[in-house]
């Protein structure tokens, strides 16, 4: 199940906002298609980012994936307990897995995103 309190991109992250912060990390989707998650590249805190500029790299044992930042904003903060257990990407990435969190530059790159019917709907075709 698609969790609906969130946002999706094309790219396979989600995105949910609060008090004009969004959080950021990869869809289960995602996860469950790289397997087991081994490392994980986090973005500089302070990074100013552009929508769907590649934002860090997440690697498992099939392979090393790009993640894009599906907003355009400042890093604010990062998950730095994904260097230590990038594997919580995979048992909890609707959760304890994001990636990072940032301001948001444009509120109209929210509304860019699919809603969780729309992704669930993706992921089908796919």
């Amino acid at each position: 199940m698609v969790p609906t309190d969130r946002r999706y991109s094309k790219q396979h992250e989600w995105v949910l906002v609060s008090d004009d912060v969004a959080t950021i990390g990869i869809t289960h989707f995602a996860q469950d298609q790289l397997g087991d998650i081994v490392f994980v590249e986090l973005p500089e805190v302070h990074a100013e980012l552009s929508r769907d500029e590649v934002m860090g790299t997440i690697e498992s044992v099939k392979a090393v994936s790009e993640i894009f930042a599906p907003i355009s904003g400042t890093v604010l903060e990062v998950n730095t307990e994904l260097e230590a257990t990038p594997e919580t990407v995979n048992s909890d990435p609707n959760g304890a897995g994001w990636y990072c969190k940032m301001s948001i530059a444009d509120p109209e790159d929210i509304e860019r995103l699919m809603d969780a019917a729309a992704y669930e709907q993706l992921t089908k075709e796919g």
